[in-house]
């Protein structure tokens, strides 16, 4: 009968034995196996909120102290305080708060990590995505595909200030970062205004003589005005997420998938008073609050948010949203790492055993 063997040589040989594997460039994984094959993940990413009243004086500062020649984008980066200084808000996420002062232009360029932009404040700007010139008023999600020129203006008397997200931390642990810029700073306009959405903004409807196999949303643009009238629509017909409340996907046009093939973002509506169940899931999220106030609990910590707030839930972290009126909605926009994990058939959800944390 076969059986488990043993070994009675001594802690002492056997360093001896790891410090000579190290000649060859090889190390034992018996001794670490604990660490890397756990029971459960752990993000090293923790819990945390970056306050509206706190960061819009500081972008406004920046935008004092630094020229939209002098950075190639002048963005404050939301760095996570347990990742050691990664340029990550979350393990594979990231997400800063770029401004652009009435007048200014932030020159074309493109990457290979994927970008969007939800527009906190503005009177008007665009975003020139491949030519497209896209307008960004507050509410509106913009997409900016990897490896699509697109630079930034403010015709405006007023700053444009805009929530940007992108994969960055998961692109650069890939080793596929490109970066090139635009031979001049401004790219031209090359079809009408807001071309996407003219072209497959109006949802269920799409152009009969051309398909799309692009992984990535072919819609640029998605109005606020046109969310928000989707979610005030749904809200009194239905009950929702018992985990999100009344919670839309933006979704490729195309095929129904995700805006992005590493991203995806949605738009969630809390009735006045509403507390939704906990539940846990491997992808992390980064939260965007639109308007109202209220709070999330992440992991039995409490993070109070009011309007413009951002905050981010690590992967595998439980946590339910509260909406703290009694009589005013809360609506919060959030992105996710959840396409990437639902390829690699890694994405798992669980809801809190007690339906609440303590």
């Amino acid at each position: 009968m076969l059986s488990r063997s043993s070994s009675e040589a001594t802690e002492a040989v056997l360093q001896t034995f790891y410090d000579k594997l190290e000649d060859f460039s090889v190390a034992p994984l018996w001794t670490v196996q604990e660490d890397v094959l756990v029971n459960e993940p752990k993000s090293k990413a923790v819990p945390h909120l970056w306050r509206w009243s706190e960061l819009r004086p500081q972008a406004m500062r920046a935008a004092e102290l630094v020229g939209t020649a002098d950075a190639e984008r002048r963005v404050l980066m939301m760095l996570n305080p347990g990742l050691d200084g990664r340029i990550a808000t979350t393990n594979s996420l990231f997400s800063g708060l770029q401004i652009v002062m009435p007048g200014e232009t932030a020159r074309a360029h493109r990457h290979t990590p994927a970008a969007l932009r939800f527009m906190i404040d503005s009177k008007g700007g665009y975003t020139t995505v491949d030519g497209d010139k896209v307008p960004m008023l507050p509410g509106d999600l913009i997409l900016t595909p990897n490896w699509n020129w697109h630079d930034h203006g403010n015709d405006t008397d007023s700053p444009m200030i805009w929530l940007d997200g992108l994969d960055i931390p998961l692109v650069r642990m890939l080793e596929s970062v490109f970066f090139e810029p635009y031979p001049e700073d401004v790219q031209p306009i090359t079809q009408a205004t807001d071309f996407s959405f003219l072209k497959y903004g109006a949802g269920s409807l799409t152009p009969a003589w051309q398909t799309s196999d692009s992984t990535h949303s072919p819609l640029m643009h998605y109005p606020w005005d046109k969310t928000w009238e989707a979610l005030q629509g749904l809200a009194p017909a239905t009950e929702g997420s018992p985990f999100d409340g009344v919670v839309l996907e933006y979704i490729n046009p195309t095929n129904g998938g995700p805006a992005f093939p590493t991203m995806g973002c949605h738009v969630q509506l809390l009735r006045p008073g509403e507390s939704t169940k906990a539940h846990r899931h491997t992808s992390s999220t980064i939260y965007h609050s639109v308007e109202g106030s209220g709070h999330t609990i992440v992991d039995g910590q409490k993070l109070s948010w009011e309007p413009k707030d951002v905050f981010c839930v690590p992967g595998w972290t439980y946590h339910e949203h509260i909406n703290a009126s009694a009589t005013e909605p809360a609506v919060l926009f959030s992105f996710t790492d959840a396409p990437v994990l639902q390829s690699l058939s890694l994405l798992r959800e669980q809801a809190h055993p007690d339906g609440h944390q303590s």
